[in-house]
């Protein structure tokens, strides 16, 4: 084995960074903001349960309207 033969099998050791795929971080998005409002019932209460869910209702209205239009 040269010194050429070890440079060019140390550089193809070397793997690729892998980066995240869309549904990767969806998932991750969706993990955070159930414990965010997990984390809200167990600080106020009921409260806590139902006013995010409330703020959510225009939110979801319009992913429903974008979705049906394609």
């Amino acid at each position: 084995m040269s010194i050429a033969d070890a440079n060019t099998s140390f550089e193809t050791a070397a793997s690729p960074r892998k980066s995240l795929s869309g549904e990767v971080i969806a998932f991750l998005i969706a993990v955070v903001l159930l414990a965010l409002w997990g984390l809200s019932i167990f600080t106020f209460g009921l409260p806590g349960l139902y006013i995010p869910a409330v703020a959510a209702v225009p939110v979801v209205y319009l992913l429903l309207l974008v979705i049906t239009r394609g």
